[in-house]
């Protein structure tokens, strides 16, 4: 087994809101994808903390932002344009491999998509940036089973 994961082998799945993984496609024309997870933050800060600042990690956060060729037809485009154009949501898992892989790991959830921007340079084909933000969060997968205690919705 090699000691990284190339991007080009990750997987962003894509459903109705609220599907299962195992129901979800694969969406191949996604080119660069990043994963934020974040914790917003509370200020614990006591007089016993010898004058440090002292915080907790509060609530969570997960975006992803990717680009996809402008293909309007594709399937999986359509959902994701329709979910933006309807202020709705899709079901999305954005994981390092394919789910039935042994090691592969992410988040799962329904994804409310924020931004769907097309860009029109003169030598590339047509692209849209997209932003997906996690709305409702199903489970972390992580193999073949979740990773906390959550069953998938």
């Amino acid at each position: 087994m090699a000691d990284f994961i190339l991007g080009m082998n990750a997987k962003l799945y894509i459903g109705a809101a609220d599907a299962a993984l195992e129901s979800m496609a694969v969406i191949g024309n996604v080119k660069n994808l990043t994963l934020a997870l974040e914790a917003a933050e509370a200020d614990i800060s006591t007089r016993e903390n010898q004058g440090w600042r002292a915080m907790a990690a509060t609530l969570k956060s997960a975006s992803a932002t990717f680009q996809m060729i402008w293909k309007p037809g594709d399937a999986n485009f359509d959902l994701i344009k329709a979910a933006f154009l309807s202020s709705g949501t899709v079901a999305m898992a954005v994981l390092d491999d394919l789910y039935t892989a042994e090691n592969s790991d992410g988040p799962v959830g329904n994804w409310a998509i924020s931004n769907f921007s097309r860009n029109e340079e003169l030598e590339d084909a047509i692209r849209v940036d997209v932003t997906a933000k996690l709305s409702k969060y199903h489970h972390w997968h992580t193999g073949a089973s979740c990773a906390d205690d959550t069953e998938p919705v």
